[in-house]
This record gives C-alpha cells, structure tokens and sequence, in this order.
C-alpha cells in the first residue's frame, strides 16, 4: 500500500513543468487553471483534485494515470 504524500504531487508537477522549459504562467494555461492554483499545488500549499490533476495531465500531453503513476513514484521514493 502506498500512503498519500501531499509532498510528491507538487514535486513531480512541478519537475514536469521544468523539464518542459515551461512557465508557471504557461503551464497553467494550458492546463486552465490560475497560475497562483499551480503555485500552491507546487508547493504543496493546495492539493489538486481529480479534474485538476487530469487538466494538468492534459497540459503535459500525457494520461491522467501516468500523471498518478509518477506521484506514485515520488511518493515512494520519499518513504
């Protein structure tokens, strides 16, 4: 079982964001969502619900559960 780890969520948006030479002002665009929101979500200030985590997939150009998958990952790996 994996516990939750509101940590890794903002870490692998974020490292995805980076690794795509994209702005927070950019990156929440495409995803539709305030820059502030992606901030606080970075941070882990806000956590994103599903839809959020699906448009934020969307704006990385890959699925919903690759996206869970790599939080999955983090979470871990921070263990």
């Amino acid at each position: 079982m994996i516990d939750f780890d509101k940590t890794a969520v903002g870490k692998v948006i974020r490292n995805l964001r980076l690794e795509r030479n994209l702005s927070q002002e950019v990156a929440s665009g495409f995803a539709g969502i305030a820059r502030s929101h992606l901030a606080m979500i970075e941070t882990g200030a806000k956590q994103p619900n599903f839809e959020t985590l699906w448009a934020i997939a969307n704006a990385f150009d890959m699925a919903p559960h690759e996206l869970v998958r790599l939080i999955e990952i983090q979470s871990q790996k921070n263990l």
